[in-house]
């Protein structure tokens, strides 16, 4: 049996590494999307999700509502979503994805899918799946987040979509 460190045995220190390792990887694959992680996210919950304002995305993201104006700012821009009248209350603007960002976006999961893959290529793809459903389940029995955001209902939304997650 090989002895571990006592830096390794500790859950902070494995967690450090595994999203050094993680950020540095997905870095390089959204280095071209607006706002990189942060627009690789807004992007997915705007096209996997169904929120009914831009405010609504914000709180749900947990990102202040001026930075997320000028997010949406830049990812429209890029031709990855657009700002329409919400049906249900004109006076509010709903994020929809385009048809470019869909595409973009279906493109950047298989990326960064492998990314993880690659990070966590020491287990085995069945352990790999049971780390994701651990980890999920972990993030949502969380409770210091922001008060008006339950974090199952954002891993829930983020996933619906795509199930192999």
């Amino acid at each position: 049996m090989v002895e571990e460190k006592a830096d390794e045995r500790d859950f902070g220190w494995s967690l450090g590494v595994l999203l050094r390792a993680l950020h540095g990887s997905m870095g390089r694959v959204l280095k071209d999307l607006p706002h990189g992680p942060r627009g690789y996210q807004t992007l997915s919950t705007v096209v996997h999700g169904d929120q009914p304002s831009q405010l609504a995305l914000a709180a749900h993201l947990g990102i202040d509502r001026t930075v997320m104006t000028y997010l949406i700012d830049d990812l429209a821009e890029a031709g990855l979503v657009e700002r329409r009248p919400n049906p249900a209350d004109r006076r509010q603007r709903k994020i929809v994805p385009t048809d470019r960002g869909v595409a973009v976006l279906h493109d950047l999961e298989r990326q960064v899918r492998a990314v993880e893959d690659h990070v966590l290529r020491s287990l085995s793809p069945e352990e790999r799946e049971l780390f994701r459903g651990l980890l999920r389940r972990v993030a949502c029995g969380v409770a210091d987040m922001d008060a008006g955001t339950d974090p199952c209902e954002v891993v829930d939304e983020m996933l619906s979509g795509d199930r192999r997650r």
